[in-house]
């Protein structure tokens, strides 16, 4: 099957992974990056969900690594804090079917059809922070640019907003 099979959320989310045999893991290791113990960022900037969903995660480690690098390679690591803030716990399931000559001897159809784990999944709501930036207010730009190409990698719209902290 194709990604965009799994975008959108139908149905129960199937999250217990006590009870489901052959659980992949997730794509994705680092959810935190840069310099977690600076505490005098001024400037948050949010990529923020337009629709409800469910996103991949290999598209949140395709984001990770795309915003991550712009960054490190425009601020250097000490001068932001990037933040993945959803987790992909939805095990996603396929029921492969064959589509060859022949094919109706070797499988059973809609017969015991639940599926095996194929991948993970995170499912966010419209207006779910999906990452964040931290940074001081004259590197608020790359950080726009950073995320706006980050969200390139994500199967839904999504939208910025900046955030000034006051200290």
């Amino acid at each position: 099957m194709k990604a965009r099979n799994y975008r959108r959320p139908v149905g129960q989310p199937y999250v217990r992974t006590e009870y489901i045999h052959g659980t992949p893991v997730p794509r994705i290791q680092k959810f935190t990056m840069g310099n977690p113990t600076r505490t005098d960022f001024n400037t948050r900037v949010v990529l923020v969900a337009e629709t409800d969903a469910q996103i991949r995660d290999n598209a949140l480690e395709a984001l990770r690594m795309a915003v991550n690098k712009r960054l490190e390679k425009r601020l250097g690591v000490e001068n932001y804090l990037f933040r993945v803030k959803v987790l992909p716990h939805v095990v996603l399931r396929e029921n492969k079917m064959l589509a060859t000559a022949g094919a109706d001897r070797l499988q059973e159809g809609m017969r015991r059809a639940f599926g095996k784990p194929i991948g993970r999944a995170a499912r966010v709501k419209k207006g779910t922070e999906i990452a964040e930036v931290r940074v001081m207010r004259e590197h608020e730009e790359v950080a726009k640019d950073a995320l706006r190409t980050g969200s390139y990698k994500l199967p839904i719209k999504t939208h910025l907003i900046t955030q000034y902290i006051s200290s």
